[in-house]
């Protein structure tokens, strides 16, 4: 179950309609889950400043279990989200950070219990 968290300070109008939906497709692809199992979060006009500047920017963050954590792994997706967010959003490469967060089953609720236990 993927977690992706878009937070930019591009206000809302700047952020394209439907954003949301293809970078869930996306986020299935690069990690080879069905998409309805990705959670997608776009937060725009986030007060934000990146390398000392309040020029546009953007920090993506993915959470997953089992498909983050590797740096080879990682290194991929990261090439993959950067393409995704340079095409859609039309920024630099110098204006995108990306996080990775692996968590296990236990650290996600779920249907009144942990995924553990699903």
């Amino acid at each position: 179950m993927p977690f992706i968290e878009l937070d930019t300070n591009l206000p809302a109008n700047r952020v394209p309609a439907g954003l949301e939906k293809r970078l869930c497709a996306t986020t299935a692809a690069i990690l080879n889950k069905p998409d309805d199992r990705v959670i997608i979060t776009v937060s725009p006009g986030m007060t934000m400043m990146l390398g000392g500047s309040t020029e546009p920017c953007v920090q993506l963050t993915e959470t997953s279990v089992g498909v983050v954590g590797a740096a080879e792994e990682n290194r991929g997706h990261n090439a993959c989200f950067f393409e995704f967010l340079t095409k859609e959003l039309g920024l630099n490469q110098d204006r995108i950070v990306i996080r990775f967060h692996p968590v296990d089953l236990w650290q996600i609720g779920k249907k009144e219990t942990v995924m553990t236990f699903l």
